[in-house]
C-alpha cells in the first residue's frame, strides 16, 4: 500500500520502564464506571438527543446500576444547560448516584457550568485542556510552561467556585490527548493540578487519563498509566480514570491493560458509541469480568431490552457480531460447532456442572436474556447433525437416533441451501414431519389388523395409485408382521436395523414417536411415526422409511 512513509508512531514512551501490570493475568474487582454516553456518545451522533431522550437514556443507565454518570457539557448548547436543570429540578438524580459535567478550563465555561449544576447533591466537575504535542505546536502554539498554567488557572477556578457556593463538588482534570504527550510533561501538569486541590482520601480527586486518540498498541498505554500510577502525587487521594477511544480497534484491550497498570475507573459508553471508531465499550468490558467470575456490579441481564432502548435513543446499530449483545454472539452455525454445544449441554445436566464451560459458549445466553432454543443453534446450509438434533429436541422433544440424525441434518441442510435462507424450529420441524413422518408419496396404509396364530398375522390395508385393498403377513411381532406384509406386497427386500421409541411427553395420556431405519443395498432409510399406540407408532414410522426407499 502506497504511502505508508509518511507516517510514524505519535506517542511516547514513560522515562523508565513500566511493565509490572504484565505480571497480572487478571483484573480482581470491577473499576468505578463511569458513564459518557449522554455526552462523549451523544456529540458524535449525526442527530444529538432531545431533552426527552437523553431524560429516559439517564433511566436506563441508573437502572443497569452507573453510579457516576457524564450527563453532558452544560455550557455547549441550551438543550444541554436544559437537560441538566431538569434532572436536578425534577429530582431525577439517585442519591447514591453522583453526574458528572465536562467544561474546557476557561473562564466563562466553567462559570456557566457552575450555574448549571446548581442544587445538585453529588457532583463532579470535570475540566481538560489539551497537552499533547500536536496541539501544543499547531493549536495553541505555546510552550509547555503555558499550557500548564491553563490547567491550574482552571483548578483554581472550579475550586474558588465550589467554596463561593459552599459545595463539596468533586473534582476531575483530563490532560486530554494524554497519549499524545510525553509522559513526564503529563505527570508535571497533573501533578501543578492536585497541588492546587490538596485532594484527601475523604474527597478524592479524579485523574482521567484519555487516549483522545488511540495511537499505539495497547500495551504502550498500559505504561503511560503505570508510570503515571507509580510517581502522581497524592495517589492514595486520587481515583485514576481512564478514557479509551478505539481508533485502532483496541479501546477494550486497552482499558483491561490500564486497569492491569493502577487504573481505578473507567470512563466509556454503551457498545462503545463515541467520536471517530468510539470509546471503550462498557458492555463489553463489563461482561469480559463477567465471564471470569468477576461481579462488574452493572446490570445487563435483559441485554435485548437494553439493546432495543439504546437503538431507540441513539439511532445508533447493535452489531449481529457485538460481543455479549449481537443477536448472532451465541449462534453456532456450523455443524461440528453445533453438535459441540448440544453435546456440552447434555453433559453438563447429566453431570449436573456448576462452572459453565460449554464449548463455543464463553457465558450462558440465559444470563443476558438469551434463549437456548432462538439464539444458540441456528439452522442454515452450513449446520450439522447436532444442530438439527438439538432443535427438534429442545422445542419439540424428539430425540432422534444417532444414524437419523445424519439423514435429518442433510434434508435441513438441502432445503436451507435451496431457499438460500436460515431456517427457523418451526421450519426444521416441518422438514422432519415432511420427509420422515408424512412421506406417504409411494403408497399409504389406513389400518392394521391383527391374530394371534403361534406367530402374529397381521392384514394391512394400503392406500396406492387410488385404490385400496388388503394385503396380509406373517411374523414374529405385529411390526415384523406388518414388514413381512409390505415386502411381499412391494416386492423389496430390506432389513430392519434400527428401532427407538420414546413418550413426546411426560403425559400419561401422550403420544409416542417410533423410529425405524432400515437398510437395503448398502444404504439405510429412516422413518418416524406418531401415535397413541406404540405398535401404530412403530409401523407407520416403517411405512415412511418404505417410503423414502422406493422414491
Amino acid at each position: 500500500m502506497k504511502n505508508y512513509d509518511k507516517y510514524s508512531k505519535q506517542y511516547y514512551m514513560p522515562p523508565v520502564k513500566c511493565m509490572d501490570w504484565a505480571q497480572k493475568d487478571s483484573i480482581e474487582n470491577a473499576p468505578v464506571w463511569c458513564s459518557v454516553d449522554l455526552r462523549d456518545g451523544n456529540q458524535s451522533l449525526i442527530e444529538p438527543m432531545s431533552l426527552e431522550t437523553k431524560v429516559e437514556f439517564f433511566k436506563l443507565l441508573v437502572e443497569i446500576g452507573f453510579k457516576e454518570i457524564e450527563v453532558g457539557f452544560p455550557a455547549s448548547s441550551e438543550t444541554e444547560y436544559e437537560f441538566l436543570r431538569k434532572l436536578i429540578d425534577d429530582g431525577l438524580i439517585p442519591d447514591d448516584v453522583t453526574i458528572q459535567v465536562l467544561t474546557q478550563a476557561r473562564e466563562h465555561i466553567i462559570k456557566k457550568t457552575f450555574e448549571a449544576v446548581r442544587g445538585a447533591k453529588n457532583v463532579i466537575v470535570h475540566v481538560y485542556n489539551s497537552t499533547s504535542v500536536a496541539q501544543r505546536e499547531q493549536v495553541f502554539k505555546k510552550d509547555k510552561q503555558a499550557i500548564k498554567q491553563i490547567a491550574v488557572d482552571g483548578a483554581k477556578l472550579l475550586k474558588e467556585l465550589t467554596e463561593k457556593e459552599g459545595a463539596s463538588y468533586r473534582f476531575e482534570y483530563s490532560p486530554e490527548s494524554f497519549t499524545g504527550t510525553e509522559p513526564e510533561y503529563a505527570l508535571e501538569v497533573v501533578n501543578a493540578v492536585l497541588d492546587v486541590w490538596q485532594p484527601t482520601p475523604d474527597r478524592k480527586a479524579v485523574i482521567n487519563l484519555p487516549a483522545t486518540v488511540e495511537n499505539s498498541i495497547p500495551h504502550v498505554y498500559a505504561q503511560q498509566i503505570e508510570y503515571m500510577h507509580k510517581f502522581m502525587k497524592y495517589r492514595d487521594s486520587v481515583v485514576i480514570s481512564l478514557h479509551p477511544h478505539n481508533d485502532r480497534g483496541c479501546g477494550v484491550a486497552a482499558a483491561e491493560m490500564g486497569l492491569l497498570a493502577g487504573a481505578d475507573r473507567i470512563e466509556g459508553t454503551l457498545f462503545g458509541n463515541g467520536e471517530r471508531t468510539g470509546n471503550a465499550d462498557i458492555v463489553t468490558l463489563a461482561m469480559n469480568m463477567y465471564s471470569q467470575g468477576v461481579d462488574p456490579i452493572l446490570n445487563f441481564s435483559n441485554m435485548p431490552y437494553i439493546c432495543s432502548l439504546y437503538k431507540s435513543f441513539t439511532g445508533m446499530a447493535v452489531s449481529p457480531r457485538q460481543p455479549y449483545a449481537g443477536e448472532l454472539v451465541f449462534a453456532a452455525f456450523s455443524g461440528s460447532h453445533q453438535d459441540a454445544i448440544a453435546k456440552g449441554m447434555e453433559w453438563r445436566t447429566a453431570n449436573d456442572k456448576k462452572i459453565w464451560d460449554v464449548p463455543y459458549l464463553p457465558i450462558d445466553p440465559k444470563d443476558v436474556g438469551r434463549q437456548y432454543d432462538a439464539d444458540v443453534i441456528r439452522i442454515n446450509s452450513q449446520s450439522g447433525k447436532g444442530g438439527v438434533g438439538y432443535i427438534l429436541q429442545t422445542n419439540y422433544g424428539i430425540n432422534l437416533p444417532a444414524g437419523m440424525k445424519e439423514a435429518m441434518g442433510y434434508a435441513a441442510k438441502d432445503l436451507s441451501d435451496k431457499l438460500h435462507k436460515e431456517l427457523y424450529p418451526d421450519e426444521v420441524f416441518k422438514v422432519f414431519e415432511d420427509k420422515f413422518v408424512n412421506n406417504r408419496q409411494a403408497f399409504n396404509t389406513t389400518a392394521y389388523h391383527y391374530k394371534q396364530t403361534g406367530g402374529i398375522h397381521a392384514t394391512v390395508t394400503v392406500l396406492k395409485n387410488g385404490r385400496m385393498l388388503d394385503i396380509e403377513g406373517d411374523g414374529n411381532g405385529r411390526l415384523d408382521a406388518v414388514s413381512n406384509a409390505l415386502k411381499s406386497f412391494f416386492s423389496i427386500d430390506y432389513t430392519l436395523t434400527s428401532y427407538e421409541e420414546h413418550a413426546l411427553t411426560q403425559k400419561s395420556t401422550s403420544q409416542a414417536i417410533a423410529y425405524v431405519g432400515i437398510e437395503a443395498n448398502g444404504k439405510t432409510y429412516w422413518g418416524a411415526g406418531i401415535d397413541e399406540d406404540i405398535i401404530t407408532s412403530s409401523c407407520k414410522a416403517l411405512v415412511s422409511a418404505i417410503n423414502n426407499m422406493l422414491l
